[in-house]
């Protein structure tokens, strides 16, 4: 075991950790990891950096600002990106599997058994909304830290949160981190001991296979269209559908539903009513929210087998991740050992920052605590994951109970 230069651990051998152990890992974080994407940020910190060590507090922060700046599933993306970085190509797929199969799993299934259940009224739901909001102030509390620690990184970081809550939209998002990068080149100088501007230990991808990646993005968003057009063959709208809807939306999650609606419903494949269910449903499954593609690729009219449906339409709309993921990182990894690129970078990641607190208060807040009791729930969550150093998954799990418990004790 050595450890690299931005503080993380990695073992001897170009790949030793292995894909399984990656898959393991991730797999754990799937049918943990509830929340949305700004929770999955703080489970991933826990365990990737704070618990694990697989990379340092740096190269966390700049594979989170590159996933905040290209289109898809951020969380997702990010842990692709770890993936990669600890185990090759097989370890980014390992990682995509493990962390989106329980969801998308799930989400088929209750297509095809539950279809139209209700499930937003449940209490061990609303335990859960309630534990993401101490996982997320704890990697706020963490990050801060490391990459807001002066006066001008915490303006950064502030004018960006109170931005983010008056202004909240994708445009808004990708503007502030921008707006981030500008001010770190004007008024930001980092140190030799900046953890932002280290470069991994070896490159993970060749340039060759990440242009080429990002030849076959370009590539296909403009002939899937084409094929639509001159074909009959339904399974192709239907890839056409979702790749486009993972390649277009910044800021992930709950931006890509009006997206998917306007892809499956007007076209008559399913009714508002069905899709509003599996979205209910989609609210009470760990991992990525992207994988409501797989509930909608099993209940879509464009082909009768659900799973081969679930399927194709998952697999579409992550595809685009990967291939932007692998098609930038080797850039990405040049790029960030520049000075100016170091100083924008400490700002980019000031403005992360800053964008997690903003995303502490709305959504994860309001949804979540809604009374004195939730507060409570939260304020113990908090206690046992960043004071006595518990499981994140063993917290879920008691946060769970204690969200129906409570539901339970009001209706008494």
């Amino acid at each position: 075991m050595k450890r690299t230069i931005d503080g993380g651990t990695r073992r001897r051998g170009r790949f030793a950790l292995g894909p399984w152990e990656v898959l393991a890992v991730a797999g754990r974080l799937g049918i943990t990891s509830f929340g949305g994407p700004v929770a999955h940020l703080g489970y991933f910190h826990e365990e990737y950096v704070v618990r694990r060590k697989w990379l340092g507090e740096g190269r966390y922060a700049d594979l989170v600002a590159l996933c905040q700046m290209i289109p898809g599933p951020a969380s997702s993306q990010l842990g692709i990106a770890i993936g990669i970085e600890r185990a090759g190509i097989l370890g980014g797929v390992a990682a995509w599997i493990g962390f989106t199969l329980p969801s998308a799993a799930a989400l088929t299934l209750f297509a095809l058994l539950m279809h139209g259940a209700g499930i937003g009224s449940a209490g061990w739901l609303h335990g859960l909304l309630v534990v993401a909001v101490a996982v997320v102030a704890q990697a706020l509390w963490y990050m801060s830290r490391k990459l807001a620690p002066d006066a001008p990184r915490l303006s950064i970081a502030f004018a960006a949160a109170m931005a983010s809550i008056l202004l909240p939209s994708s445009l808004t998002q990708v503007s502030l981190i921008g707006g981030g990068a500008i001010a770190g080149l004007l008024f930001l100088r980092p140190g030799d001991d900046d953890p932002t501007g280290r470069s991994p230990d070896f490159e993970t991808i060749g340039r060759i296979p990440a242009l080429c990646c990002l030849a076959a993005f370009a590539l296909m968003l403009i002939l899937l269209p084409l094929l639509r057009s001159t074909s009959r063959l339904q399974w192709i709208a239907l890839i056409d559908s979702f790749y486009r809807s993972g390649s277009l939306v910044f800021g992930g999650g709950h931006v890509v539903l009006p997206l998917l609606q306007r892809e499956v419903v007007p076209t008559g494949w399913i009714s508002n009513e069905t899709f509003l269910a599996g979205y209910g449903a989609a609210q009470a499954v760990p991992g990525p929210l992207f994988t409501f593609a797989a509930y909608l690729g099993a209940v879509s009219a464009p082909l009768p087998n659900g799973i081969l449906g679930a399927a194709l339409a998952l697999g579409a709309i992550f595809l685009p991740s990967f291939l932007l993921v692998i098609g930038l990182l080797p850039f990405w990894n040049a790029l960030r050992g520049l000075r100016p690129m170091r100083s924008a970078l400490s700002g980019v990641n000031a403005a992360v920052v800053g964008l997690l607190l903003s995303a502490l208060y709305s959504p994860v807040w309001t949804s979540a605590i809604l009374e004195p009791a939730d507060f409570a729930l939260a304020l113990a969550a908090f206690l046992l994951l960043a004071v006595w150093k518990v499981r994140p998954w063993i917290v879920v799990v008691a946060g769970a109970i204690l969200g129906q418990a409570l539901l339970f004790l009001r209706g008494a």
